[in-house]
């Protein structure tokens, strides 16, 4: 017999929990319409039920005690926008264990312990529905499961950190230094307070690591992906980009080779004529390859209480679609073995690298002598004067391996024309 109402507890009520309230206050019947159920929110766990709400909540719904959502056993449906790792992971595996489906928006859960849980879901019958997780509102886990299932994916490039892509975005249109867009940032709501997990990478890493798993069926461990931040981009390597006809932006980059996955996240100049050049302030996207489609790109907002709870509500539909009809929507994710990750050494980049030196002859000669026996050959060059004895030099490589480029800066580093390496970025 088909459930004519789907309960649906909330474990959260912040940013995201308060959006996923008003589109099911704000499209109630069209969402019933399309379950061909009722869907009623009937508990809500919150850490201080007397606090002060974005959106109007009735206090009966409100309780203080996870499990009193997690034990309901007129909830089917428990949604996580509660944060955090370990107890968000305790509240899953109990959700799962008492029988309901979990939808979530946690990246960092999803990263570090998605398997595991997955996994759970299966042995429990049920599923965990997680497209909130990247992308905010962005439709990105559901196409690569689904719409692009049939395709090889090759390569994904994207930005998936609106923090640090609104950063670089006033660098490069308002000439402000990075301290300054931070605090601009902040200001605005589009970073935390601490925003050290935007800034170092380590949010895109997560992200990246939940869609190479998806895009190249792979179980990915975060900790082999490598990571580099924004905090040492500077006012004037994005000057220097934009005269080189280049953007600088946070990407998350995978590959499928060979060799391996090809797993990065790190700040890069990408040409202007790219379409992800013109991502600007919080917006992401993200760039696919498949063999069979070719190049797509899903672009929107990549956080934020209404488009993240868009992407929470579609799940919540969803799960309640597998309830009513009563079908296995499948796990692929658990079917994934591991795959080997190319080690940085051996992946392939073009550089930017920013020096200053002394302004005498015999410097290009010297540069060009320990590029040379690196076997890295240069792209482009330009030197400006800083001062009566010093010159400003950027050099663009073609494409080599990050071995030898790192063995030429170690012996540039060291020459005595050399006064300072002020900025090595990567080039797509």
């Amino acid at each position: 017999m088909k459930k004519e109402i789907i309960g649906v507890g909330l474990l959260g009520l912040g940013t995201v929990g308060s959006g996923v309230l008003q589109v099911f206050n704000r499209n109630g019947a069209a969402i019933r319409q399309k379950v061909g159920s009722k869907l009623e929110i009937r508990r809500i766990a919150v850490r201080d039920s007397q606090k002060d709400r974005a959106v109007a909540v009735s206090p009966e719904l409100l309780v203080n005690n996870v499990n009193h959502v997690l034990d309901d056993p007129q909830i089917d449906i428990v949604v996580e926008v509660m944060g955090g790792v370990e107890q968000a992971r305790l509240a899953v595996r109990r959700a799962l264990e008492n029988g309901k489906y979990v939808v979530t928006a946690n990246k960092d859960l999803m990263a570090q312990h998605g398997t595991e849980l997955l996994e759970r879901a299966r042995a429990a019958e049920r599923n965990i529905f997680y497209e909130a997780s990247v992308g905010g509102g962005i439709p990105l886990i559901r196409p690569l499961k689904h719409c692009l299932a049939a395709n090889r994916i090759i390569r994904l490039m994207g930005i998936v950190n609106g923090t640090t892509n609104y950063i670089l975005t006033q660098m490069t249109s308002a000439g402000k230094e990075l301290e300054e867009a931070l605090a601009e940032a902040q200001a605005l709501g589009f970073a935390e307070a601490d925003p050290s997990s935007d800034v170092e990478g380590r949010d895109a890493a997560y992200k990246l690591a939940i869609l190479a798993s998806l895009a190249f069926s792979s179980k990915i461990n975060p900790g082999d992906i490598f990571v580099e931040g924004i905090s040492g981009v500077k006012l004037r390597d994005i000057r220097y980009a934009q005269e080189l006809g280049y953007a600088v932006k946070l990407l998350a980059i995978g590959r499928d080779t060979a060799e391996g996955l090809v797993l990065r996240v790190h700040p890069a100049l990408i040409p202007l004529a790219h379409p992800l050049a013109a991502v600007s302030n919080e917006f992401n996207a993200v760039f696919l390859e498949g063999d069979a489609v070719g190049e797509v790109m899903f672009y929107g907002r990549g956080a934020g209480s209404l488009p993240t709870a868009s992407a929470v509500c579609a799940d919540i539909i969803d799960a309640a679609r597998t309830i009513r009809h009563e079908v296995d929507n499948g796990i692929v994710e658990i079917t994934f073995s591991p795959r080997p990750v190319v080690p940085l050494p051996k992946q392939f980049s073009s550089f930017y690298l920013r020096l200053k030196a002394k302004d005498q002859p015999g410097v290009f000669a010297s540069l060009a002598t320990a590029f040379g026996d690196a076997r890295v050959s240069l792209d482009m060059i330009i030197q400006k004067r800083s001062d009566a004895q010093t010159a400003e030099i950027v050099l663009v490589t073609h494409e080599v391996e990050e071995a030898r480029f790192a063995g030429a800066l170690e012996v540039i580093s060291a020459l005595p024309t050399i006064r300072s390496i002020n900025s090595v970025l990567r080039v797509i």
